[in-house]
Protein backbone atom coordinates (compact mmCIF):
# COMPACT_ATOMS: atom_id res chain seq x y z
CA UNK A 1 0.00 0.00 0.00
CA UNK A 2 1.44 3.37 -1.03
CA UNK A 3 1.78 6.05 2.20
CA UNK A 4 2.59 9.40 1.86
CA UNK A 5 5.11 10.48 3.62
CA UNK A 6 7.00 13.70 4.03
CA UNK A 7 10.36 15.38 3.88
CA UNK A 8 13.55 14.62 2.07
CA UNK A 9 17.29 15.40 1.94
CA UNK A 10 19.95 16.34 -0.74
CA UNK A 11 17.58 17.39 -3.67
CA UNK A 12 18.52 17.77 -7.35
CA UNK A 13 16.83 19.58 -9.93
CA UNK A 14 15.61 17.91 -12.91
CA UNK A 15 12.49 19.03 -15.74
CA UNK A 16 10.18 16.26 -16.80
CA UNK A 17 7.54 16.55 -18.85
CA UNK A 18 4.05 15.15 -18.20
CA UNK A 19 0.62 14.25 -19.42
CA UNK A 20 -1.77 17.47 -18.34
CA UNK A 21 -4.57 14.92 -17.27
CA UNK A 22 -1.78 12.95 -14.89
CA UNK A 23 -0.56 16.44 -13.27
CA UNK A 24 -4.10 17.10 -12.75
CA UNK A 25 -4.87 14.07 -10.49
CA UNK A 26 -1.60 14.18 -8.92
CA UNK A 27 -2.31 17.95 -8.11
CA UNK A 28 -5.63 16.51 -6.45
CA UNK A 29 -3.72 13.59 -4.20
CA UNK A 30 -1.12 16.18 -3.30
CA UNK A 31 -3.81 18.98 -2.23
CA UNK A 32 -6.19 16.02 -0.19
CA UNK A 33 -2.38 15.13 1.71
CA UNK A 34 -1.66 18.49 2.25
CA UNK A 35 1.90 17.42 0.69
CA UNK A 36 3.51 19.54 -1.85
CA UNK A 37 3.19 18.23 -5.96
CA UNK A 38 6.82 17.69 -6.04
CA UNK A 39 6.79 15.63 -2.78
CA UNK A 40 3.83 13.49 -3.79
CA UNK A 41 5.73 12.95 -7.31
CA UNK A 42 9.17 11.51 -5.06
CA UNK A 43 7.29 9.06 -3.23
CA UNK A 44 5.47 7.59 -6.01
CA UNK A 45 8.94 7.38 -8.06
CA UNK A 46 9.98 5.73 -5.24
CA UNK A 47 6.78 3.33 -4.86
CA UNK A 48 7.30 3.01 -8.31
CA UNK A 49 11.00 2.02 -8.40
CA UNK A 50 10.76 -0.41 -5.24
CA UNK A 51 8.05 -2.56 -6.93
CA UNK A 52 8.90 -2.95 -10.03
CA UNK A 53 9.35 -6.12 -11.61
CA UNK A 54 12.49 -7.45 -12.25
CA UNK A 55 11.66 -9.67 -15.08
CA UNK A 56 10.21 -6.89 -17.34
CA UNK A 57 13.04 -4.74 -16.89
CA UNK A 58 15.76 -6.41 -18.71
CA UNK A 59 17.05 -4.42 -22.03
CA UNK A 60 14.17 -1.74 -21.39
CA UNK A 61 16.30 0.71 -19.06
CA UNK A 62 17.21 3.96 -20.91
Amino acid sequence: MFKVQRGYDGMVTKTFRLPEELVKKLLLIAGENELSLNKLVIQCLEYAIENIDQNDMHGNMV
